[in-house]
């Protein structure tokens, strides 16, 4: 099954099924976020198999979204979604696994494309609302106007559409990776282990210039919305931006949307 022309990867076409997940997951910059069970999981594997998935390349990005398939001791397979992209400020070729297609598929939508805005990917359909950007097309630039759109009420949305999908261990991922001290804390951690069902929004998202200035930084918010064993409802707000000095990535989480959104008020006018 071991793939014997791999798309990207000059490595050795016969190597063994370990040292391939080992270069995969060393190399993946959010390999921490996936499921401790998933990489217990993976230790059983006997066999891999590799695809390309999706491409998509501009005069100076690209996107590829490759399919690793793995048959494990008990029988069972397992898949882990690639994406390599090199939207970094330093053009560097990045990569990042994910256990679930649409969350590549999520992933690879924030990505900017030739002229700085988010890409425009084949949305991947599981049974949720597809991911919109109510941004797209409109000349923000200017603190002024990304403050007027940051703080607008959000554009009426259709009623979730709860998916039940291991949504207790994806809240865990989602407050792992936040960065900001106020971040939520161990009471909502508790509440969002009884979750069984979730639902994802794009609210905002935007590439405009920090501080008046350049190069520019992109701002996406999204509502990850989550339903509870007992009935109610719990929604986290993630913030993601590059509004950092470096440029990197960075992701911070609120319990309210106001408070997200005073967050990239603040994070637009601060390098």
């Amino acid at each position: 099954m071991n793939h014997p022309n791999a798309p990207y990867d000059p490595a050795d076409p016969y190597e063994t099924t370990e040292t391939h997940l080992e270069r995969l997951l060393g190399r993946a910059l959010n390999s921490f976020d996936l499921p401790d069970t998933t990489v217990e999981r993976l230790e059983s594997a006997l066999a891999h198999s590799s695809s390309l998935h999706a491409s998509h390349h501009s005069a100076a990005r690209h996107r590829t979204t490759y399919k690793h398939s793995y048959l494990l001791l008990d029988g069972t397979t397992l898949t882990l979604w690639e994406l390599v992209h090199n939207s970094g400020r330093d053009g560097a070729e990045r990569h990042e696994l994910y256990t679930d297609e649409s969350e590549a598929a999520l992933a690879a939508s924030r990505l900017p494309l030739a002229g700085g805005g988010p890409g425009r990917g084949k949305p991947v359909d599981r049974g949720q609302d597809q991911i919109r950007d109510e941004d797209q097309g409109l000349d923000l630039d200017g603190d002024l106007r990304l403050l007027a759109r940051l703080m607008a009420k959000p554009i009426p949305t259709r009623p979730r559409m709860y998916v039940p999908d291991n949504s207790a261990d994806h809240a865990r991922r989602v407050l792992r990776r936040a960065e900001n001290a106020d971040r939520p804390g161990e009471e909502t951690a508790a509440r969002l282990r009884s979750a069984f069902a979730h639902h994802i929004t794009q609210a905002f998202g935007r590439h405009c210039g920090v501080g008046g200035g350049s190069p520019r930084a992109g701002f996406t918010l999204y509502e990850h919305a989550f339903l509870l064993l007992d009935g109610s409802e719990l929604s986290l707000w993630e913030v993601e931006h590059t509004a950092t000095p470096d440029g990197r990535h960075m992701c911070e989480v609120y319990v309210d949307e106001r408070a997200a959104r005073e967050a990239m008020e603040h994070r637009s006018r601060v390098r």
